[in-house]
């Protein structure tokens, strides 16, 4: 990495204001209350505005529609750099079934346009409409669809990326079979804007699901489904989506699968052996979104646990044992990969209670979603891996003067 450079004191907003706005234009730099707010166009423009922001010690929040700003650690940043006019859809190449997205375009927005060729990238993340591309790869966010095309990770194939001394790196490339270098779109993926603002994204497209059929089966409690789970995740059937719903009164199962009408024939017959005793009809594929609903609840403490597939209905059991126990109010969504969703509304100490007994049992739960009296009493990303020192050193070697939202990622990187 380059050597640091010579770094002066802070900068007023005021004073800082004027170089800004000769960068990316009078019209897109705008001063609030407490940040200077601007919008550049291209990556060179951002690793300028990066260059004079490591310069003066300013620290900078990269954002798109700012639908994810409130999850990780609070961070105030003394510069707000918003990428909505990066918005293009740069290339479409549909025979190679790939394409090139400037960060700042919406999900839905491209999406569509991919659409007119029959192709889509194979990801349901929130709020389509809004969330833009970089946000949505900065925070890794991704729905029930990951259980047949996989992550994020497995979709992108490269990446522009500002680094924070102002380089501008590229990553990968425009196919999907690629072995050029260090992945390192693979370590922005996830890292919340620590690490370099994404520019721009490449990824793999896959063909629109044109036939599909969901259905839906019920039960009184999740630790009925884990034997048709296994029956169905060992069977030659693979879901495009897969998703366990529960609250305190209701459970239920929703899957899809994509195939040819034939197919999807057979596939109820199996599915209908695999359940039994327990009922499967089918329902709308709408049923696929309700963890929207989780994130759109107000005042609720919102939790992101990682475990293994296996565990999913053993520790939703609990989960539902403990809110009964305490009269807490819940609703969970877990995909198919063992990533679950969690809304909790609670009194502050059911709450903290509830994630210091749901960490021992999970990967990871990190609080996405916290009342502002509650986050001074829990860890949010609760890491108590091995790892976080070489995250502190990665942090360390790729912005050494911490502009990039510090803070606000494990171990306050």
């Amino acid at each position: 990495m380059p050597k640091a450079a010579a770094r002066t004191l802070p900068l007023a907003l005021t004073d800082a204001l004027p170089p800004l706005a000769a960068i990316a234009g009078a019209e897109h730099a705008h001063l609030n209350d407490d940040s200077i707010s601007i919008s550049p166009a291209n990556a060179g423009q951002i690793a300028a505005i990066l260059g004079f922001a490591r310069e003066h010690g300013l620290a900078v929040t990269p954002t798109g529609a700012g639908t994810k700003l409130d999850w990780g650690n609070p961070v105030a940043p003394r510069i707000r750099l918003v990428l909505d006019r990066m918005n293009a859809l740069r290339e479409h190449s549909w025979q190679d079934m790939t394409c090139g997205v400037e960060a700042g375009c919406t999900w839905a927005t491209m999406q569509t346009a991919l659409a007119r060729h029959g192709q889509m990238v194979a990801l349901d993340p929130l709020w389509p409409a809004r969330a833009t591309v970089g946000g949505i790869v900065a925070t890794n966010d991704g729905g029930p669809l990951r259980i047949r095309y996989g992550s994020l990770r497995d979709l992108i194939i490269g990446m522009t990326v500002v680094l924070a001394d102002g380089t501008i790196a590229r990553t990968g490339g425009k196919v999907v079979k690629n072995v050029a270098g260090y992945d390192l779109h693979k370590l922005m993926t996830g890292s919340f804007g620590t690490l370099g603002v994404i520019a721009g994204v490449n990824f793999r497209l896959h063909p629109l699901e044109t036939q599909s059929r969901t259905w839906t089966a019920e039960a009184a409690d999740p630790s009925h489904f884990e034997a048709p789970l296994h029956a169905l995740l060992d069977s030659y059937i693979i879901p495009s989506g897969l998703q366990i719903r529960i609250d305190a009164q209701h459970c239920a199962l929703d899957l899809r699968v994509a195939a040819t009408p034939a197919c999807l024939d057979e596939h109820a017959a199996e599915l209908t052996r695999f359940f039994a005793p327990i009922s499967i009809c089918e329902s709308s594929e709408t049923v696929l979104g309700v963890r929207q609903n989780l994130f759109d609840q107000s005042g609720s403490v919102l939790l992101k646990a990682s475990l293994l597939p296996s565990r999913i209905c053993s520790v939703l059991s609990q989960l539902r044992a403990w809110s009964a126990a305490e009269g807490t109010e819940f609703t969970a969504v877990a995909q198919g990969n063992g990533l679950v969703d969690i809304a909790c509304k609670a009194a502050s100490d059911a709450s903290i209670a509830l994630i210091h007994r749901l960490r021992p049992q999970c990967s990871s739960v990190v609080a996405l979603q916290l009342p502002a009296e509650l986050r001074n009493r829990i860890d949010l990303w609760g890491c108590s891996s091995s790892a976080l020192p070489l995250m502190r050193e990665i942090k360390r070697r790729f912005d050494p003067e911490r502009i990039l939202n510090p803070g606000r990622f494990i171990g306050n990187i």
